[in-house]
């Protein structure tokens, strides 16, 4: 639910913090409609968007520090999250042959398979929580949100 009213103050000020405000509770939103998607495949919203990473470079090994760039949450814990994908057998890890203090990532076929079976329902669920908005609102929101954090 967003803020209808906050208690009346500087409208200028009061403004600002309804519109961070409001960001924060869609952020939360969405954070707990992933949660709980993911649990339905035994994985975080952090761990698909390794695989996600993964499955962008097409077979091409990642380094820890690449995985970990390309991450939504740069607040995640890359080493721990990719030995738990490791242990699902969705993702690979190997000591590179150039350089022995690197890894080598790669993501399975098994995590292929799995994120070819999420994306069609991570789709839907995605179409689901933005059908209140029109296609024309869905764009501005997004040169907005982008626009914001430029």
């Amino acid at each position: 639910m967003l803020l209808k009213k906050l208690a009346p103050t500087n409208t200028t000020t009061n403004i600002y913090n309804k519109t961070v405000s409001n960001i924060l509770v869609t952020n939360n939103w969405v954070t707990e409609k992933n949660i709980s998607f993911f649990k339905n495949y035994d994985l975080s919203p952090q761990q698909y968007s390794i695989l996600r990473v993964l499955k962008a470079r097409k077979g091409i090994p990642a380094s820890l520090s690449e995985v970990h760039q390309h991450m939504i949450s740069r607040m995640s814990n890359t080493t721990r999250l990719i030995d738990k994908l490791v242990i699902k057998e969705l993702v690979t890890k190997s000591v590179r042959k150039d350089n022995k203090r690197k890894i080598a990532i790669r993501i399975t076929r098994e995590g292929i398979r799995l994120l070819n079976r999420i994306d069609y329902k991570l789709n839907s669920l995605n179409e689901n929580m933005t059908k209140n908005l029109s296609s024309k609102e869905i764009f501005i929101l997004n040169e907005l949100l982008a626009k914001l954090i430029s």
